[in-house]
């Protein structure tokens, strides 16, 4: 079977056929689908054809390496590092991707393995309004891992915020407040003038 460049079919040919027929338009054959039945063949500028394989290679890696993102833990972990590491899992569960929690041991940790089991259902409840685990949390080696998966983006729900975003937010509803408020006092002023 052949497929001109512009994508309409000519139909089963010989490949002496095919051949002249790339020529005359001073293109190449190229074989597509070679397990088909019969062989599929193109008719298209060689370069150009391994130029957009190439690119589509290239946009599928970077997709699937855009969809999981990695946090690191240590079983000591300070409260304020663990808030930035479950705020930026939070970011990435609502952007959609999928967050692998890595829980690493250094030396005499090893010892203390529940200490690191107990982290990971820490980071497992609260990260629950924002996904749910694809498995559970696995040790290997000198390492633990879960992977969360988002839920549906109707069902997020956010709890750890940066201070910028917490002053955002109270300034938010300070103004929702206000507005309210002066609602409210345009009906009580309206009923005393009614009287």
């Amino acid at each position: 079977m052949i497929v001109a460049s512009t994508g309409e079919q000519l139909g089963v040919m010989k490949i002496q056929d095919a051949l002249r027929a790339a020529q005359h338009h001073g293109l190449d054959l190229v074989e597509v689908a070679a397990t088909a039945n019969p062989p599929v063949c193109r008719i298209v500028d060689y370069g150009k054809f391994k130029y957009e394989i190439a690119k589509h290679e290239k946009d599928r890696k970077s997709n699937a390496a855009s969809r999981m993102k990695e946090i690191k833990f240590r079983v000591h972990i300070d409260k304020h590092d663990y808030d930035t590491k479950m705020r930026h899992a939070e970011e990435f569960l609502d952007k959609g991707n999928k967050v692998r929690c890595l829980l690493q041991f250094r030396g005499r940790e090893m010892a203390h393995k529940e200490l690191g089991m107990q982290l990971m259902k820490k980071i497992e409840t609260d990260l629950v309004a924002m996904g749910h685990p694809e498995a559970p949390a696995k040790l290997m080696g000198k390492n633990i891992f879960l992977t969360i998966v988002p839920l549906p983006s109707g069902k997020r729900k956010r709890h750890f915020f940066s201070d910028h975003q917490l002053a955002l937010q109270e300034a938010e509803n300070s103004d929702v407040e206000e507005a309210n408020d002066d609602d409210a006092d345009d009906g009580t002023e309206e009923s005393e003038k009614k009287e």
